[in-house]
């Protein structure tokens, strides 16, 4: 049974969740990839504000396809996360608590999730036709230049995502390796 969580993340909802928990998110996420990701850590390395405030915020790793008529944002499946781990220690410092994507990270974005209570889902990997129908909202707020790439802020409803690293450091991707491990 999926756990329904609402955004912003706080710290008693982060702390329940356990890698491997199904989760549905509700409400409010942001976009970004690594060119948006460079962006971020420059404004920050600058002191200059941000364009969204990241505190206890989730930032989904995806650039959208441009949407159809009726849509309100075309396909958007996650994409690589290890292109954000020169990153996302930094983010998470500023107060960003989630972080969706696909994908092993960073021994040191481990450690930042355990450091700054943060938590790290994966949403499916090829599936973005279906992820797409659970943003009800999509705008894009910074960066527009960047294309698919920019950042939007989506309103999702029901959206499916799996606890890969919880706030402890506990693995999903490796806890599945040893629970198969021969010999």
């Amino acid at each position: 049974m999926a756990k329904i969580i609402n955004t912003p993340l706080m710290s008693e909802v982060i702390n329940d969740l356990k890698a491997g928990d199904r989760v549905l998110l509700n409400g409010i996420i942001y976009t970004g990839r690594d060119a948006a990701h460079k962006r971020l850590a420059e404004l920050i390395e600058k002191g200059e504000e941000l364009p969204m405030d990241i505190k206890n915020q989730t930032i989904y790793y995806v650039g959208p396809c441009p949407a159809k008529p009726g849509q309100v944002i075309g396909s958007a499946g996650p994409t690589t996360s290890g292109r954000m781990d020169a990153y996302a220690p930094l983010l998470m410092e500023h107060g960003l608590k989630g972080m969706i994507g696909k994908g092993l990270r960073a021994q040191a974005v481990v450690d930042s999730i355990i450091k700054n209570n943060a938590v790290y889902f994966a949403a499916i990997g090829g599936a973005g036709a279906l992820l797409a129908e659970a943003i009800k909202e999509a705008e894009v707020i910074a960066f527009p230049d960047l294309g698919a790439e920019a950042i939007y802020k989506l309103r999702v409803e029901n959206f499916p995502v799996t606890v890969i690293i919880d706030s402890k450091g506990n693995d999903l991707y490796s806890i599945g390796k040893e629970k198969y491990k021969i010999g």
